[in-house]
């Protein structure tokens, strides 16, 4: 049996007409930026996450800088964030010609270690970079009050956390503008890039939905320096198609999660913490596990794939050498991505894949003792 990391033809086999449909309207009407799908859109996923207002943009990274322009974020200025998760969170703040400040993670969560933030924070702190990573929010709460003593801005970074709760509010509402990725793989994706900007700032969605055009209102009037990040209408057309089944696609990952965990009781793999008033929507289910890359090649042997998300954190990464961060500033963060491994998880995973997959890694620890 081979079980892929992720199976997107599954969930697009029962949309299909549905989608089709509305790339052809797209098409007969050739409206194909800022159309009335990505207004609707717009609307429908601020909605969806509890914000007043969204901004429909070409990518996740293209929503972070965004949102750290139209803040006033640049050079001189510092913006907190952690080192474990996707190059693009710092790639953002570095383009936006501010400096990355990076705290270490939780050994649980795997999330930004809240307790080491306050001690980062000078006068050159414009922000806050929260990544709620695999699905699940960063603990918010103690962060907005560190913020709000400071006077600094809190940007969630949510691109893997669609629908994903804290203390019964959605990501997207937790702070003072919120980016999300609608990459292929994501529990909401596009069919190519995407991606989104939440918040409940009215002066602050003007300046981002200006920037994201080139700085315009009304077409050849610039009254700000902004570039090309407009959302287009054929990803919106998806998008829309998906969002009304954001919820069960949701439910399902959680259950298969629970039946990862108690699959996997008694072995040495390590399987995912939920935090207390949080709802994890598993974007990516990780374990952690001795012999990491050995499990790995092992679980290919037997048609199972996974992945490492990520294998190299970002202070140690070859294009931030300049940053002054070195090997064993961040202990937690260069820990655990040795040990870190992504099982299948998408919401049309069946029973018996999972179970063929717990049966393999049963046996090879069983192997290796």
């Amino acid at each position: 049996m081979n079980v892929p990391l992720v199976d997107l033809r599954k969930q697009y086999a029962p949309l299909k007409d549905e989608i089709l449909a509305g790339i052809g309207r797209v098409f007969d009407g050739m409206q194909l930026f800022l159309g009335e799908n990505v207004q609707a859109l717009e609307k429908e996923f601020a909605q969806f996450c509890g914000a007043q207002y969204g901004i429909g943009v070409s990518d996740g990274t293209a929503a972070l800088q965004i949102i750290l322009r139209a803040m006033g974020i640049g050079a001189g200025d510092e913006v907190i964030t952690v080192s474990h998760t996707f190059i693009a969170t710092a790639e953002a703040i570095v383009l936006a010609g501010a400096k990355p400040v990076f705290v270490d993670i939780d050994p649980q969560t795997y999330l930004m270690d809240v307790a080491q933030v306050e001690s980062k924070i000078n006068a050159r702190t414009k922000a806050i970079l929260p990544v709620h990573l695999y699905g699940q929010t960063v603990d918010m709460e103690p962060l907005r009050e560190i913020a709000s003593r400071h006077g600094v801005q809190v940007i969630e970074d949510a691109c893997q956390a669609h629908g994903a709760e804290y203390k019964g509010r959605r990501a997207g509402s937790l702070g003072d503008a919120a980016a999300f990725s609608f990459y292929y793989s994501k529990n909401l994706g596009a069919y190519g890039e995407g991606g989104f900007i939440a918040t409940n700032d009215g002066d602050l969605a003007r300046r981002i939905r200006m920037i994201r055009d080139h700085g315009s209102e009304r077409r050849y009037l610039h009254d700000l320096i902004g570039w090309n990040g407009r959302l287009d209408e054929i990803q919106a057309v998806v998008l829309r198609a998906k969002l009304p089944h954001l919820e069960e696609w949701n439910e399902k990952r959680r259950q298969h999660a629970i039946l990862y965990a108690e699959l996997l009781k008694g072995t040495p793999a390590v399987t995912p913490v939920e935090c207390p008033g949080n709802k994890h929507v598993y974007h990516l289910f990780v374990i952690r596990a001795p012999k990491r890359d050995e499990l790995q090649a092992w679980l290919k042997s037997q048609g199972i794939f996974t992945g490492i998300h990520y294998p190299v954190p970002i202070h140690l990464q070859n294009a931030f050498q300049s940053s002054g961060y070195q090997a064993g500033d961040l202990p937690v963060s260069e820990r655990v991505v040795g040990e870190i491994l992504s099982l299948p998880m998408y919401a049309e995973l069946e029973t018996d894949q999972i179970e063929h997959v717990t049966n393999a890694i049963k046996t090879f620890f069983d192997q290796k003792p």
